[in-house]
């Protein structure tokens, strides 16, 4: 487990029998396409049907439908940190630029979630606090490894980044075939270059 993985692993109950760790993947994944086709409101039923166990299941699993959205939003947030470690073996800004391209499309995804837990949790809550310390403990070495490789400029901070980044995100008006090619010109700013 990376350090990234260890802020947010505790903020969320995973079972450990191999059985119901399957059922609870399944959960997570059917969940995930539920939101993403008909949002933060798709029924229960529908996400158990889709995952193949029974109502039940998904109820001992997630007794709330607020459990179910911030379990989602957790293992999203724990995708993202664990593809850090999957780029670190490239090229300093390759890395960095990788990492923030699936920030990027993460962003996009996460904040439909976190504005329907907005209506139960506070902004600081707990899941959020830990979601953001993990997600800077796993985009910190890789701008420090592309600052100290002169790649990018000595001013720029995780936070300003991960600020852009979102703002990328959540735009509403730019086309989802569009992000990427707006976060890659925002990027080019980021480059370090001589005076």
């Amino acid at each position: 487990m990376t350090t990234a993985q260890s802020q947010i692993s505790p903020l969320v109950q995973r079972p450990k029998r191999a059985d119901a760790r399957r059922n609870y993947d399944k959960l997570i994944a059917a969940a995930r396409d539920a939101f993403a086709e008909h949002g933060t409101s798709a029924s229960l039923e529908e996400i158990a049907r889709r995952a193949g166990v029974g109502i039940g299941t998904l109820y001992r699993h997630f007794p709330s439908r607020q459990d179910l959205l911030e379990a989602v939003y957790v293992e999203e947030v724990e995708e993202v940190c664990q593809s850090a470690d999957e780029l670190a073996d490239l090229p300093p800004w390759e890395a960095l630029v990788g990492w923030l391209h699936r920030v990027v499309a993460y962003v996009g995804r996460k904040h439909a979630l976190a504005e329907e837990l907005w209506n139960y949790l506070d902004r600081d809550a707990e899941v959020f606090r830990g979601c953001r310390t993990a997600l800077f403990a796993a985009g910190e070495p890789l701008l420090q490894r592309a600052q100290q490789a002169g790649a990018v400029r000595h001013d720029a901070t995780l936070d300003d980044i991960l600020q852009i980044v979102g703002g990328i995100g959540k735009n509403p008006t730019t086309p989802p075939d569009q992000v990427e090619h707006v976060l890659d010109i925002a990027l080019d700013g980021l480059r370090y270059r001589p005076a």
